[in-house]
């Protein structure tokens, strides 16, 4: 009995204002501004890519306006306006990310616009993309930048 006196008497007493083992306020603090930190810096990072990559849609849509009209030209012997005679085109860009547009600049040149529509249209400096072709030469603009495929 003796032995087991002397262990209880060496255990520390049950304090009611003892730790849970949890987390302070301070720490859980601490790891939200981190947290928020990241975000703020991943956050616009990941919609410029996005929207770096929407633009695809728009050469996408330019390439087959330009591929399109060179058929219609070589059959007709002029460039057309006209979406329904393009084949494979259409107003909207595949992704529906730009509305595209068609202007006959001269006897044998157009100009191809793609206008961004919705979030796209926050890509600062390339909200409009343009093809501009004279007898079969492109021109792209508004940059090469806006262009990288």
């Amino acid at each position: 009995m003796n032995v087991l006196h002397r262990h209880q008497a060496q255990r520390a007493p049950c304090n009611p204002r003892a730790p849970w083992g949890g987390f302070t306020l301070v720490e859980v603090m601490a790891v939200l501004v981190v947290a928020a930190l990241l975000a703020a810096v991943v956050v616009p990072s990941y919609k410029a890519n996005g929207r770096r990559a929407g633009r695809l849609d728009a050469v996408d849509a330019l390439t087959r306006v330009q591929v399109a009209q060179e058929q219609f030209r070589s059959q007709h012997g002029l460039y057309s306006t006209d979406f329904q005679v393009l084949r494979g085109t259409s107003a909207a860009s595949p992704q529906g990310r730009y509305r595209i547009s068609l202007a006959l600049t001269g006897p044998e040149a157009y100009l191809a616009t793609a206008t961004a529509q919705g979030d796209q249209a926050a890509d600062e400096g390339c909200t409009t993309l343009t093809l501009a072709v004279e007898r079969g030469y492109p021109q792209e603009g508004p940059s090469s930048r806006c262009w990288q495929r």
